[in-house]
């Protein structure tokens, strides 16, 4: 359940986050966003976050055109 978890939440995080002018606000963006999205689906919040800023930051920084 976890690891299910932790892939939505990356994946909304990278749909609702916006990514943020620097890495750091785009791997906070993305943090709240997969922390909220883990504790919603009844996953992990923590893992969420992590998973969360992660896909954010890697997101942005592979498409910062659709970023901006």
């Amino acid at each position: 359940m976890r690891i299910k978890a932790a892939t939505i939440g990356a994946f909304c995080a990278i749909i609702l986050a916006g990514c943020g002018q620097s890495v750091g606000e785009q791997a906070l963006f993305g943090g709240a966003a997969g922390a909220v999205t883990g504790a919603v689906v009844g996953g992990d919040p923590l893992v969420g976050a992590v998973v969360g800023a992660g896909g954010n930051v890697a997101f942005c920084q592979l498409y910062p055109a659709e970023c901006r």
